[in-house]
């Protein structure tokens, strides 16, 4: 069985969906199924990075440490999506200035070439996409013509997202219209949370399965320090992942800017990308101690999560609160605490499993949670039983075979 997945961004790009979906593919190998990824070309920044990591010596032991507490060596993790029966193909695309095809103008630079990518080669049994809309309709549109069966995994809802962010009205309605185009079409639909299951009906999904996000713990914690990491006495708070204004990050900077005085040598550190990640680093660049570095390798961003004292994630509450930041799952599964500022699933999460904080998005909130972090007074599960946590309740292992199983279900 043949299996095409088109998708913007593919491992080992540091996107949420990037790694689902490689858990995805692996799933599918597994089962039996060839999988051909048409996908886009890898940021130069990533591409850079993976080289480095590919030409890191593996099995070595070093100390490493979590700000400014040791903890002791463990080596590096193998990644991969699986060879042999796994056909990756990379085409370019037009990227912002972070490195993020995001945007209407990268997304059509990706989905119009993506529907004449389908029509041609080998005819698959099954496609499988994800968001945007746009990426959706390409290939409703071109398995219409070649009369494929497609699934449509909704890892969000793209219109709800533009609302939160406070895109105009006639946009929001637009890229509605162009979901609910790409949802109907579908022969079956994946949906990451029961919030995600609902909205995906009301745009006119029939066939809808839920399958929550999950991620791979890795059976040691990442390696080693990241090249940028920062030297200093105090505690490391890292933002690693998508900026964008339905996330609020800029919370994190005021939150640090007004508890500077009680963090001793502390730094704040955003690692990732998006459409917000130029008025972010406009906002940064007043605030002594916060870094901005551009998206990395998921390997890397693992070591930047693991060295942290502890991780950032945000939401603003609103018409999307039962998104779910994954970038919380990565962290816990480096065996680091969490600060989690917003509403939702996550935060009763963070705060009934002891994960780290949970506070509403508010930065004299998160301004307290820093604080405590830097004196030692929050209490927490601790490494082990954080990575216990994710392993027993948000395993990728278990979340992509049952996705798997709903593309393999479609044919």
């Amino acid at each position: 069985m043949l299996v095409t997945l088109a998708t913007r961004t593919f491992t080992p790009e540091p996107t949420a969906a990037a790694l689902r979906l490689g858990a995805l593919v692996r799933s599918l190998v597994s089962s039996g199924a060839s999988v051909r990824v048409l996908t886009s070309r890898l940021a130069p920044s990533v591409a850079r990075d993976g080289a480095r990591a590919a030409s890191r010596p593996l099995g070595s032991s070093q100390s490493t440490r979590r700000g400014n507490a040791a903890v002791p060596g463990r080596g590096p993790t193998a990644g991969g999506v699986g060879a042999g029966l796994v056909e990756v193909r990379r085409a370019p695309v037009l990227r912002d200035r972070t490195g993020a095809v995001r945007g209407y103008v990268s997304y059509l630079s990706f989905d119009l070439p993506l529907v004449a990518r389908l029509l041609t080669g080998a005819r698959p049994d099954v496609v499988a996409c994800e968001p945007p809309p746009t990426t959706g309709a390409a290939v409703r549109v071109a398995c219409a013509l070649r009369r494929v069966p497609y699934v449509y995994y909704c890892a969000d809802v793209v219109s709800d997202a533009a609302s939160a962010a406070g895109v105009p009205g006639v946009v929001v309605r637009a890229v509605a219209a162009l979901e609910s185009f790409a949802l109907r079409g579908a022969h079956r639909v994946i949906a990451v949370s029961a919030g995600v299951s609902r909205r995906a009906r009301e745009l006119g999904a029939r066939d809808v399965t839920v399958v929550p996000n999950g991620v791979r713990v890795p059976g040691e914690i990442a390696a080693g320090y990241p090249d940028s990491f920062p030297r200093c006495s105090g505690p490391v708070f890292v933002y690693a992942g998508t900026v964008a204004p339905w996330l609020a990050p800029e919370v994190f900077v005021e939150a640090f800017e007004r508890a500077r005085g009680r963090l001793g040598d502390a730094r704040l550190v955003f690692v990732g990308q998006g459409s917000g990640w130029e008025d972010l680093a406009g906002r940064a660049r007043a605030v002594a101690g916060v870094q901005m570095i551009p998206a990395v390798s998921a390997n890397e961003a693992d070591r930047w999560m693991a060295r942290a004292t502890a991780t950032l994630a945000s939401l603003r509450p609103g018409g999307y609160d039962y998104a779910y930041p994954t970038k919380i799952l990565a962290s816990l599964a480096q065996g680091t605490p969490v600060i989690y500022a917003g509403p939702g699933r996550a935060a009763r999460d963070v705060e009934e499993a002891g994960l780290g904080v949970a506070c509403g998005l508010d930065a004299d909130e998160v301004a307290e949670a820093m604080v405590a972090f830097a004196r030692g007074t929050v209490s927490w599960v601790g490494e082990v039983r954080s990575r216990a946590w994710v392993r027993e309740n948000r395993s990728v292992e278990a979340s992509s075979r049952a996705a798997a199983a709903v593309v393999l279900s479609a044919v």
